[in-house]
């Protein structure tokens, strides 16, 4: 199809500095998990963005000097030539599709530990970041940065963008933002410096100018320059000269950067959940930054709507439409919209999985998108698969968000496909939780596989049918994949961080009862060992439904786990909104008679809350019976042609979406392949990495 002339602005050539975009799709710098260590994977995943489009693809973030160690988290580095040969993977694979490079320059100066490297570190006034997120705490504080410190960071990044430039990369950048070095420099809680580079925004800024210009003399006027700079709190101090200190470093920049990448200073405002926030919104706080700079300027909001982003650029918020999760979920979202096929995109759902992996220390994972990462090591790509390798039909049971993926890529290979779902619509657990407070993004899971599947000829779905062994047994298909999910359990929780031990009385409901409609009386307290977004997320809705809510954990905070996906904070601020009483680090014991009894989780102290309808939770257990039948039935599904039965998704193993996702994403791909061929391929650091 032809592309919507409406979008006819997203793919204007645009000028940054000495090099040209072909486009305004803009992948920018992002953590994926993927380093030095896994150089082949790194660049297949960067190469996707490039060939499905994006104008400019940028690395993540890369350390310029061992004084800058962000072990164990996943971060690159560019010391040395052996270094170099390994990014100049990841240029070779843009450069192949028509992009440009981009390279995030980083010293995370007093938010780093230095942990494998065992240097001391350093800040502006020797202040650290005292986090409350366990990857980012240590007990080792940085020094004072003297004249020499600040002569030898200059040096470093001189000598990196000189690397840079030699591993292929067009544009080159100077971070600072969200806490790193620079950025400690712009704020006064971190710089308490009183000579030339403190005090004044004027010379608090002074470190930033320096910094730009010696990244420009390195390239020599070879490279782009961008300046990726933190945007939120200088926008809430007021400057005497300007409208705020944001302003007034802007307008002391002006056009020295090439480029201006703008964002906001802390991963829960910049990478915000769709649970909390809007598609582009960051625009309050970078919609001036155009006003006051002839440059070029990029920024992201997870932008998945063309219409959005060709309203940012005519509205004149941003010339480059920047991207990181939008980019992940969908590689080829700027080729959909240039083909006129902008109904195709995969929507990033915001539910921050993706985050979550950065924490974790692993290649990154979409929900969404669950080639994501395994580009080079399984060799998957995100449009185009293996054609069928028999003529089999597959039965698929249940129509959940792995069943769907399932039918989706065994269709799209062109086996014939049968889903039978047992409700009356598709969805499986979702169709509940979408329905809950700030979860509506996630239906995008449910609605783009449904629409992607109403273009299949030879997948058919029955809605409403439970089918029991013995109808499977009939239908006599090949394969058959059971999606059949999870259910949660009324299981406690023990000292031992255990779940054991039923509770079965009256008025002891699961998610499950209250997405079946069971009548809940208050007071209500919700009892969430769990520790993802379940547990909140129903605190919040049964108050906001009229509840007197208590929320109960073992853990110390709310939906414990959320802080790996950003959400931790707003699910905080959420729950004390809606009126709901915290109690943290304490187990549910006992429920009777209008009560449930709390135990402290360490000193087993013992205490009442007023309650008559306890919802637990906590442990989920696979809904695998049809499963366990069907093997008892060997010799009967040899008899009707039924070659295997697998279970998929939850069926197999409870998780989030995003696993359910790639298990029925992996057996499709999957079925029928040769055994030889799935072996996981092993990456490693180039030959001469340490």
């Amino acid at each position: 199809m032809p592309r919507n002339p409406r979008y006819d602005p997203l793919f204007e050539p645009v000028r940054i500095g000495p090099v040209t975009a072909s486009n305004r799709f803009y992948a920018v710098p992002h953590a994926a998990g993927m380093t030095n260590s896994m150089p082949h994977m790194r660049a297949a995943f960067r190469g996707m963005k490039a060939a499905g489009g994006w104008g400019v693809v940028c690395s993540g973030y890369v350390s310029i000097d061992p004084g800058s160690d962000d072990a164990p988290l996943p971060y690159a580095t560019l010391w040395d030539d052996d270094d170099v040969r390994s990014h100049a993977l990841m240029t070779d694979a843009v450069h192949g599709h028509g992009a440009l490079a981009g390279i995030e320059l980083w010293h995370g100066g007093g938010s780093v530990m230095n942990r494998l490297t065992r240097l001391p570190t350093m800040s502006p006034s020797g202040t650290s970041w005292m986090a409350t997120h366990v990857n980012f705490m240590g007990n080792q504080r940085p020094r004072v940065m003297d004249t020499h410190d600040i002569r030898a960071l200059l040096a470093q990044q001189g000598a990196a963008a000189r690397r840079a430039r030699q591993a292929g990369f067009d544009i080159v950048y100077v971070y600072a933002g969200m806490g790193y070095l620079p950025y400690e420099f712009l704020l006064p809680e971190w710089n308490q410096r009183s000579d030339a580079y403190g005090g004044s925004v004027a010379n608090r800024v002074r470190i930033v100018r320096e910094l730009l210009e010696v990244t420009h003399e390195a390239v020599g006027g070879r490279c782009a320059v961008a300046l990726r700079i933190s945007l939120e709190e200088l926008r809430a101090r007021p400057s005497d000269t300007a409208p705020s200190e944001a302003h007034e470093v802007v307008g002391l920049l002006g056009d020295l950067p090439d480029l201006w990448d703008v964002k906001m200073d802390s991963s829960p405002t910049d990478c915000p959940p769709s649970r909390f926030a809007a598609e582009g919104s960051h625009e309050p706080v970078i919609d001036f930054v155009k006003k006051l700079t002839s440059k070029p300027v990029v920024g992201v909001g997870r932008f998945t709507s063309p219409d959005t982003m060709v309203s940012q650029v005519r509205r004149g918020v941003l010339d480059l439409i920047g991207a990181a999760r939008p980019s992940i979920a969908d590689p080829f979202l700027p080729l959909k919209i240039d083909e006129g096929r902008e109904s195709e995109i995969r929507e990033c759902i915001g539910c921050n999985i993706c985050i979550s992996s950065w924490h974790d220390g692993v290649p990154v994972r979409c929900t969404q998108n669950p080639t994501a990462g395994e580009e080079w090591r399984r060799g998957w790509h995100p449009e185009r698969t293996p054609k069928a390798a028999s003529a089999a039909s597959v039965l698929v049971v249940g129509a959940g968000p792995a069943g769907l993926e399932c039918a989706l890529w065994l269709g799209r290979r062109g086996y014939a496909v049968s889903v039978a779902e047992a409700a009356d619509d598709i969805g499986g657990r979702l169709r509940f939780e979408t329905r809950l407070p700030g979860l509506g993004a996630w239906g995008r899971v449910v609605d783009w596989r449904r629409g992607q599947l109403e273009r299949l000829t030879n997948v058919n779905i029955y809605r409403g049918n439970r089918l029991s062994a013995d109808e499977i047994l009939e239908l006599g298909c090949a394969h058959v994949a059971l999606a059949t999910g999870s259910r949660w359990a009324r299981l406690l929780y023990s000292p031992l961080e255990l779940a054991t031990g039923m509770l079965e009385a009256p008025g002891v409901l699961t998610p499950d009862d209250l997405a079946a409609g069971a009548a809940v009386a208050g007071p209500v307290v919700v009892y969430d060992f769990d520790n993802y977004y379940m547990g909140g997320v129903l605190a919040e809705h049964l108050a906001r439904g009229g509840h007197a809510v208590s929320y109960v954990t073992p853990a110390g905070h709310a939906s414990a786990w959320t802080i790996m996906s950003n959400e931790q904070p707003q699910v905080h601020r959420a729950l004390f909104s809606a009126g709901v009483a915290l109690h943290t680090l304490s187990r549910v014991t006992a429920f009777a008679e209008g009560a449930v009894t709390l135990a402290n989780q360490f000193t087993n102290e013992e205490r009442q809350l007023p309650c008559r309808s306890l919802v637990i939770v906590g442990a989920r257990f696979a809904n695998d019976a049809l499963h366990r039948e069907l093997g008892t039935r060997a010799g009967e599904l040899a008899a009707a042609g039924i070659r295997s039965v697998t279970r998929i998704g939850d069926a197999l193993a409870p998780g989030a979406i995003v696993h359910a996702v790639y298990s029925g994403h992996r057996y499709a791909r999957e079925l029928d392949a040769d055994p030889a061929q799935l072996t996981l391929r092993r990456d490693a650091p180039l030959p001469g990495q340490s």
